[in-house]
């Protein structure tokens, strides 16, 4: 799995962070997405592919062939 984020299109509602802290953090001073494992472990894939899901901005992008 592979994990990217469009800065751009966040609206730093936090969702995934709520849902996968070891692969996403906000910005301290605009709440924006910052992708801390582009390559998350399996264990994590089942909450990142929800933060995914949940993002209201659709900033979260997960290939999973990668």
């Amino acid at each position: 799995m592979k994990v990217t984020v469009d800065e751009d299109k966040c609206c730093g509602a936090g969702q995934c962070v709520l849902l996968a802290p070891d692969v996403f953090d906000q910005r301290e001073d605009d709440g924006i997405v910052v992708l801390l494992d582009a390559a998350p472990p399996e264990e994590l894939h089942a909450a990142v592919r929800e933060a995914a899901a949940v993002c209201p901005a659709a900033a979260i992008d997960v290939d999973e062939n990668a």
